[in-house]
């Protein structure tokens, strides 16, 4: 616990010189005379930060202050307005290195001026103590939840109000999940409509691999089995037929031939009258008519056996047939004309099976969003169970600061101005290695008891503090207290 020991201020802001110790003390005086310039120059001593444009007193070239604690620290800061300004941060006459981070854990935003945080809005003020709350996080930390930088989200903030933002929705991970979440929903309706397009127990395997070829070839095998079959069955049918067309054949031929020889009978009997010349000659061929027609005869016959056993060769090479039963391709040409029927379904099918896999990835974004979501609102309590909390008597409900008092839990804004006050105080009493000091600027604007309160309370708690106070006094005054 640090108290300040020394403070001298020259040259800066509208401050000619100034000097104070380790007591606390009350500044009064008018407008102008300097009262919150000495706040400020602590403040920029020991932030590096000013409001104003000009922090060098007009008409100088160097400012300078130095403070001094019981704890061996030891800060000097020289603006200057022709050439670079100095700063010499020491702990026990060493300089500190990374100065201004350094500086920066000794103090609270609370402790440089509590009025004027009890007049900021509830969520300025719930900005500020979660600001308080310690806990060391960088982008790199939310690459190792997250596997990534999600977008949309203000990293400047303090890490509770960054997963409120990652799990908000209106966050990338809500509107990214809503978004795959409609294209699931679409993407099920086109299953479904695809779905009712297929036959009911549509098997896809057995119709894919399905050789349609192949059933194609065993029916036209079954066809032309049945086709010998069925000219076995006609010619074992019309045998008989067949050996009367025979039959027909060769007695016309007969009596084709018996007539003709009558005719060439007469023919000659009656040459044989005109033409006794030629009587021996007719004779002799009279004679020969018998021989010459069994010779034709037995030509005709002859044709008539090769013509029956050519046929009864034709029918012995069936006769297997005669004993087998008929192929019914029926069954086969309806199982063909169903394999058509369901391979001209397979597009259909593909189609929907890839929409199936689509969904799945789908589902996986958005369950993977969902487990992102629920990853940023579950975070908080590990946060809040490992971090360095400003107060004991302090919790967090999302990201709201929420204060312990008698009558329950209650956040910033419902709190009077006497407990906010006091709640800066026991921020400051929490920095244990920190400056033991409060700056508070116009009390004038505190009621005279909480006014009041503040001094007794910081005087307990042996609070170091310098306040400021507008009165009609032209000239600054300084009041130990």
């Amino acid at each position: 616990m640090a108290k300040i020991t020394n403070i001298k201020i020259k040259n800066l802001f509208g401050i000619t010189e100034f000097k104070a110790d380790s007591k606390s003390i009350e500044l009064l005086g008018g407008n102008g005379t300097g009262k919150t310039s000495v706040l400020d120059a602590i403040r920029y001593a020991i932030t590096n930060r000013s409001t104003r444009d000009c922090i060098v007193k007009q008409g100088a070239t160097e400012g300078e202050i130095l403070i001094e604690t019981d704890a061996g620290l030891s800060i000097t800061r020289k603006p200057r307005t022709n050439k670079s300004d100095y700063k010499s941060i020491k702990q026990d006459g060493k300089e500190v290195q990374s100065p201004e981070a350094f500086l920066s854990e000794l103090f609270s935003e609370l402790q440089l001026n509590p009025v004027a945080f009890i007049n900021m809005d509830a969520k300025e003020q719930n900005r500020i103590i979660l600001d308080l709350i310690e806990y060391n996080w960088d982008l790199n930390t939310i690459k190792e939840w997250f596997g990534e930088i999600p977008q949309g989200v203000n990293y400047e903030a303090h890490i509770l109000e960054v997963l409120k933002q990652i799990a908000a929705e209106n966050g990338f991970y809500f509107m990214q999940r809503q978004e795959v979440n409609r294209k699931i929903r679409f993407k099920k309706q086109l299953i479904e409509e695809t779905q009712k397009e297929l036959p009911e127990n549509f098997n896809a395997e057995k119709w894919e691999k399905y050789d349609l070829q192949e059933i194609h070839t065993r029916i036209e095998q079954a066809r032309q089995h049945n086709s010998q079959i069925e000219k076995a069955e006609t010619l074992k049918a019309n045998y008989d037929n067949k050996i009367r067309g025979f039959q027909a054949v060769k007695e016309l031929e007969e009596q084709r031939l018996l007539q003709g020889l009558k005719d060439r009978e007469a023919e000659l009997q009656a040459d044989i009258a005109r033409l006794e010349e030629m009587l021996n000659s007719s004779k002799k061929e009279l004679a020969s008519l018998n021989a010459i027609g069994i010779d034709k005869k037995a030509v005709i016959q002859a044709n008539y056996e090769k013509q029956v056993a050519q046929f009864n060769e034709e029918l012995k090479a069936f006769e297997p047939y005669l004993q087998q039963q008929k192929t019914n391709i029926l069954p086969l040409q309806e199982e063909a004309a169903e394999a058509l029927k369901m391979k001209q379904n397979l597009p259909q099918y593909n189609k929907m099976m890839a929409m199936n896999n689509e969904l799945a990835e789908l589902q996986a974004d958005s369950d993977e969003f969902t487990r992102k979501i629920e990853l940023a609102r579950s975070l908080p309590a590990t946060i809040l169970a490992e971090a360095n909390m400003p107060l004991g008597e302090m919790s967090i409900d999302g990201d709201q600061v929420l204060i312990k008092k008698p009558n329950g839990e209650l956040p910033i804004s419902n709190l009077s101005e006497g407990e906010k006050l006091d709640l800066c105080v026991d921020i400051a009493l929490k920095n244990k290695t920190g400056l033991q000091i409060v700056l508070i600027d116009g009390v004038e604007k505190l009621s005279p008891i909480n006014r009041q309160h503040l001094f007794d309370r910081c005087k307990a708690s042996g609070l170091q503090f310098i306040a400021t106070r507008t009165t009609d006094d032209s000239e600054l005054t300084v009041v130990e207290l």
